[in-house]
């Protein structure tokens, strides 16, 4: 059975009789259920029965309902009523306004808003770069998306898409104090996205687009960089890229090899895969393949995009040819930014000894994690539940507190090698093995560090200073 997962949290409410074998009979039929519990209060006590608060981590929710059945089949209990714990925490949305000033009287309402706010207006009117000083535009963000790749749900819509951009801009104020706010758009023309987006830049210091697909996301991206005096940034491009060169610098330490010695596999050439790629062709790596649902890219193939095309003419010098097993043996690294299972554990061991494996679909890696450590070295994936995590937390929100702080519009290839090496450098020489690449998400000293890089880079100064 795969492994159980705060993610699939549920507290069922069970009534049960007062003897003394209640609670341990809640404990075992959970056991028994393949759930892992993490909770049992007791919140209501009577002569005859109990009422008790069971709450345990699932698999997924098909496996929740079973548990939940479990523990209503036990004579004389009753399950009153399951509560999801991953619901409960999205119930009116994650994220507020609040405001920064006091508004308890008559003076502090006329300095905040009419009639002293005109002054400001009028400054900001007569000289509009002081509306970076002078409102919310030196710290804020959109976090703009159109829904139509979202995590590995597909294309679900703006609405759907919501509760993850409302996610992201709670990680931005957590880890870097940047206010972000969702923008999630009602259309999927690429011309509309840039032209709303362009229209409403006024109000944000920052892009950050996320959750669109593939290649409509590349022309979005090049559009509004070009319109634009703020930073854009595709975090599914970008972000991704940057923590995945940071994961790789450090186990290639932890196998002793050199990136522009090693055969890297890459599949999904989608947005991600070909961010990847491009950083770390600009870090030094020779040889890359990369490999879409036909096989591995290469010149001698008919090509549907500019995208793909731009990976034919940069990697595969040899010209492989054949599926993703077939181009993965041999190879020291594979880096997975596509779909679930489509390796297996004896594919890995094909591969190079002291290989190296980021397996990093979501939720459902493209091979089982446990699986490929018998035959690699080291192994990532993109799930908290496993060590390694490669998460793009670990980049964005330094990066934006870096470029706000900057006041930087222009985002270069030295700013992404830099915020790679930042986090990397996060994993000190003493910490670092198989089990350790790259720091934890909640490693309070990584945005900190992204942000003073991404500023050394824009004022000029070397990436190391």
């Amino acid at each position: 059975m795969a492994a159980t997962s705060p993610g699939y949290a549920v507290t069922a409410r069970v009534e049960c009789p007062a003897s003394g074998g209640a609670t341990a009979e809640l404990t075992t039929a959970v056991s028994a259920a393949g759930g892992s519990l993490t909770a049992l209060d007791v919140v209501e006590s009577h002569h005859d029965r109990i009422v008790v608060d069971v709450t345990c981590d699932a698999t997924d929710s098909d496996h929740a309902a079973r548990i939940t059945q479990a523990l209503e089949n036990l004579p004389g209990f009753t399950v009153r009523k399951v509560s999801d714990r991953t619901f409960l925490i999205h119930l009116g949305g994650k994220i507020e306004v609040t405001p920064k000033v006091s508004l308890r009287n008559r003076d502090d309402l006329s300095r905040a808003y009419t009639p002293g706010v005109a002054r400001v207006c009028l400054a900001i009117a007569e000289n509009p770069d002081d509306a970076r000083r002078l409102t919310i535009k030196r710290n804020t963000v959109a976090v703009v998306t159109d829904g139509s790749a979202v995590l590995g749900l597909g294309n679900i819509g703006p609405a759907a898409a919501l509760p993850v951009m409302e996610g992201k801009a709670a990680l931005f104020k957590h880890f870097a104090d940047v206010d972000a706010w969702p923008v999630c758009l009602d259309t999927q023309d690429t011309d509309e996205i840039v032209a709303i987006v362009k229209a409403l830049a006024p109000v944000y210091g920052g892009i950050n687009l996320e959750d669109i697909a593939a290649p409509r996301c590349f022309e979005i991206e090049n559009r509004l960089r070009e319109l634009l005096d703020i930073p854009v940034f595709h975090d599914d491009q970008h972000g991704t890229a940057i923590v995945v060169a940071a994961a790789l610098r450090n186990a290639l330490r932890v196998v002793d090899k050199k990136l522009s010695d090693v055969r890297i596999v890459i599949s999904g050439v989608g947005a991600a895969g070909t961010a990847i790629i491009t950083l770390l062709l600009a870090q030094g790596a020779t040889n890359i393949v990369g490999c879409d649902r036909k096989g591995a890219v290469h010149r001698g193939r008919e090509l549907t995009d500019e995208w793909r095309t731009w990976v034919a003419e940069n990697t595969n010098h040899d010209g492989r040819t054949g599926s993703l097993t077939e181009v993965l043996a041999g190879a020291d690294v594979f880096i997975g930014v596509s779909g679930p299972n489509l390796l297996t554990g004896d594919d890995i061991a094909t591969m190079a000894d002291d290989a190296i494996v980021f397996a990093l679909a979501n939720p459902t890696p493209e091979v089982d994690p446990v699986a490929a450590r018998e035959h690699a070295a080291v192994v990532a994936t993109g799930r908290s539940d496993f060590s390694n995590q490669i998460n793009n937390v670990l980049a964005f929100p330094g990066f934006f507190r870096g470029m706000l702080d900057a006041g930087a519009s222009d985002i270069t290839p030295e700013m992404l090698a830099a915020a790679a090496e930042a986090i990397a450098d996060c994993v000190r020489p003493g910490e670092l093995n198989p089990s350790f690449i790259v720091p934890s998400v909640f490693d309070t000293s990584v945005a900190p560090a992204v942000a003073a890089a991404i500023r050394r880079v824009a004022a000029g100064e070397p990436a190391d200073h």
